[in-house]
């Protein structure tokens, strides 16, 4: 019955948003790539859960130093291919699927060159996070760019007052 009841609720609060996370899990998420990064590097996840059509909803995280201990070598997120395997490998077992990625930025949160030519998930539909001042804590949900991937490198430009039907984090996620 209760499940019944948040589903009522959720298609009158946040019906047509496309992607979904609970606050808890979001949150936890923030504060764990601001530590990542330590306010010096970039730090990145990516987001599981299920895709039902064009609804993706994110129930697990995974963070790229977890896959690969060299990940922000650099100074930027950089995965090598073994780390993919890994990843599969974590969703299978989950019984998830990559519904998106997140990583920030030491600045605002627009994509880089390499981020528009290199996505993480070259699938259409995929969906990347950037998130701005290396996800240091207050975080306004305004200044969090989202991008949607297109295929052959074309990105829609979720971000700013189109995130808020977009992206839900809602009590009712």
């Amino acid at each position: 019955m209760t499940f019944s009841i948040r589903a009522i609720i959720r298609a009158f609060v946040a019906p047509n948003h496309a992607i979904r996370c609970s606050p808890s899990l979001w949150n936890g998420v923030l504060g764990e790539l601001e530590r990542r990064g330590a306010g010096r590097h970039e730090a990145g996840a990516f987001l599981l859960g299920t895709i039902s059509g064009e609804k993706r909803n994110i129930v697990s995280v995974v963070y790229y130093d977890d896959l690969d201990r060299a990940a922000y070598d650099s100074g930027v997120c950089i995965l090598h291919g073994d780390a993919f395997s890994r990843l599969w490998a974590i969703c299978r077992r989950r019984g998830f699927t990559v519904v998106a990625d997140v990583h920030t930025h030491p600045g605002d949160a627009g994509q880089s060159w390499s981020d528009k030519t290199n996505p993480m998930v070259a699938r259409a539909g995929h969906i990347a996070f950037i998130i701005p001042n290396f996800a240091r804590s207050p975080v306004n949900m305004a200044d969090i760019g989202i991008y949607q991937y297109r295929g052959d490198h074309e990105w829609v430009n979720r971000s700013g007052t189109r995130q808020s039907k977009f992206f839900y984090t809602g009590t009712w996620s």
